[in-house]
């Protein structure tokens, strides 16, 4: 039964230092990236309802969000579900709209403008 103890005691604290190291490593990346810089709050605002709520990204607010670069997005959709305010939410529901969000504005940010 100590043995038990044990185990479980060193799984949580490894889930613990887990989730503290996965915390430093974003903000290290969003820092090292200067991320909170790069989108205007309108398109900010845009991007979260996309991912977080059920909303849509505008085409000049897709340029901004993939001049923010792939990195960037991850670190902070990472960090915003750390946030005990999103405690309630599903993570891999909010990471699979993050990548359809980032798939659908780069595919089109990518796709040939038609000509006029």
């Amino acid at each position: 039964m100590a043995i038990l103890n044990a185990y479980s005691a060193l799984v949580v604290l490894f889930l613990t230092c887990g989730a503290a190291m996965a915390t430093k490593e974003n903000n290290q990346i969003i820092k090292e990236n200067n991320c909170e810089n790069k989108m205007g709050l309108p398109c900010v605002l845009e991007a979260f309802t996309s991912i977080f709520e059920t909303g849509s990204i505008s085409n000049k607010c897709c340029g901004e969000l993939v001049g923010l670069r792939k990195v960037c997005h991850s670190a902070l959709v990472k960090r915003t579900l750390e946030n005990p305010l999103f405690k309630d939410l599903t993570p891999a529901t909010i990471i699979a709209k993050s990548i359809q969000t980032w798939n659908n504005c780069l595919a089109l940010i990518d796709s040939p403008s038609p000509s006029a």
